[in-house]
């Protein structure tokens, strides 16, 4: 975030007010009352192209539960809603930290499972730590 503010954007008749930061790919993160009913799919692609975002961004959807556990949705820069988003997952932590809506270690419960979020502030690493599962396989036949 820069200087802990949130970003307006502009989405074509609403504006929507994003905490922006980078986790090694940009991040636009805002609270929602209810990730449930959260527009994702209808906004999550006007954020990830919107004109301040001149090379994407994810859209993150972040309801805070309490202090130590949030629910999440993320739109992901060319791929769209993903079950699960760690580089999402640390951004919506670190935003609500910030913000003071956060302590420094977070539960965080995605479609795909949850993670756990730690982060003590300034240069302090952001550490994540949750189950690794394998969701798919496949095979593919490639023509030479």
């Amino acid at each position: 975030m820069l200087g802990g503010k949130r970003w307006p954007l502009d989405l074509g008749g609403r504006e929507a007010a994003v905490a922006v930061l980078s986790m090694g790919n940009p991040h636009a993160v805002q609270t929602v009352a209810d990730v449930d009913s959260a527009p994702v799919t209808a906004e999550g692609p006007l954020i990830e192209r919107h004109r301040r975002f001149p090379q994407r961004v994810n859209a993150g959807y972040m309801q805070v539960l309490g202090r130590t556990r949030i629910r999440l949705r993320v739109w992901e820069r060319g791929a769209g809603e993903t079950l699960a988003c760690g580089t999402g997952a640390c951004a919506a932590v670190v935003a609500g930290i910030r913000e003071g809506l956060l302590e420094d270690s977070v539960e965080v419960d995605t479609r795909g499972g949850r993670l756990t979020i730690r982060w003590r502030g300034g240069d302090n690493p952001v550490l994540m730590t949750g189950p690794a599962v394998s969701v798919f396989e496949g095979e593919i036949e490639i023509e030479r």
